[in-house]
């Protein structure tokens, strides 16, 4: 009992660490040909958006709205990706090999 303490502690650990990781890792979206610039964080935290001047017109409205959904959602779904992949791998051999787990 109290080796699956001690995992659970190791595992929470290993957790924590990577989440402090995933806060130095930044990812990019990108829309429009670069019009629309997105980073975000490993822990899907937004850091900065980048849009060019010439989206920033009444006209363009609706397009520039299109363009940072897209920019976002792409920029999210790569650090989820990466959040996955690194929860994933600070998991490996710490507990049984349980379908669905990790």
């Amino acid at each position: 009992m109290l080796d699956i303490l001690g995992k659970l502690n190791d595992i929470k650990q290993k957790m924590e660490d990577v989440k402090t990781r995933l806060d130095t890792i930044t990812v990019e979206g990108n829309a429009g040909d670069s019009a629309v610039q997105v980073i975000v964080t490993g822990n899907r935290v937004v850091k900065s958006i980048k849009i060019e001047d010439a989206l920033l017109t009444p006209a363009r409205k609706e397009e520039l709205q299109e363009l940072i959904e897209v920019a976002m959602n792409r920029a999210l779904e790569k650090a989820q990706n990466i959040s996955e992949t690194e929860m994933q791998s600070a998991g490996k051999g710490l507990l049984p090999n349980i379908p669905g787990l990790l």
